[in-house]
């Protein structure tokens, strides 16, 4: 009996919890375990690597294109899905538009020239510019480097939606500004494992990207914001990879652009 009355009173509890936020919430779980087990880099090394595209010269720069575009189809078309078919609401509620693109294109900018010395700096040591980009063929071959990129890019997609769309805008009728922390703690779990300086930098990222889609009423700057950050530290630390250059000064920044020619 003492059972049966815990569960009808759990049951009760659920009935009266918010649909919506029931349906992101458990959506966001469900997603990030589909992404860690299925379209991560790890699942393509177990049961593709060795089998399917053994042969293949490129199958380093393919297993990172079937995480970026699994992902993609992960964390930005199933929650399209899931908003038009389970919770009835528009996409363009979630961030899918410019929104105030003036204030948008202006924020990003800024933040983007506040980010460039940053990169600068951080990309001086050897061991933070040698994780750049992630895929070590990209250093030494221009063709490889834009595929990849570009790769990021629909990534980017995925990745800034399921956070500064989905989660961001799902839960702002129920929690509003509070909000832009939730969306911030996973963002900053899902970066254990890369350099803490990074790690630790995701904190500010998260919340400044939050604010940023909250302003504009859009996660497309988010993409803007962060694919710019990503491009930068991927394309600063290859040209120091190849210029052997990892100094501050006027005459390295020279010496590392010189390589572009």
């Amino acid at each position: 009996m003492k059972l049966k009355s815990e569960l009808k009173k759990l049951f009760e509890i659920i009935k009266q919890l918010d649909r919506k936020v029931l349906i992101v919430f458990l959506s966001v779980g469900v997603l990030q375990t589909i992404s860690w087990y299925y379209t991560s880099r790890r699942f393509f090394r177990n049961n593709l690597y060795f089998t399917v595209f053994k042969d293949n010269p490129d199958v380093a720069l393919i297993e990172y294109l079937f995480w970026f575009i699994g992902d993609f189809l992960t964390f930005f078309v199933i929650p399209f899905f899931i908003i038009k078919f389970l919770l009835k609401e528009r996409i363009i509620d979630y961030g899918v538009k410019l929104g105030d693109y003036r204030a948008g294109l202006k924020i990003s900018l800024i933040f983007l020239a506040v980010m460039l010395p940053i990169v600068w700096l951080v990309s001086s040591t050897p061991e933070f510019a040698s994780k750049y980009p992630h895929l070590p063929a990209a250093r030494d071959n221009v063709n490889i480097f834009l595929i990849y990129e570009a790769g990021m890019l629909v990534y980017m997609f995925g990745w800034e939606f399921i956070w500064r769309g989905f989660t961001l805008f799902g839960l702002e009728e129920k929690f509003g500004y509070y909000a832009i922390l939730i969306q911030m703690v996973p963002f900053v779990i899902l970066h254990n494992g890369k350099p803490p300086i990074e790690t630790f930098g995701a904190i500010l990222g998260g919340i400044a990207l939050g604010i940023l889609a909250f302003r504009t009423r859009s996660f497309l700057y988010c993409v803007l914001v962060h694919f710019g950050v990503m491009f930068s530290i991927d394309t600063i630390s290859t040209l120091r990879y190849q210029s052997a250059d990892y100094g501050l000064g006027f005459d390295s920044l020279l010496n590392i652009l010189s390589q572009l020619f």
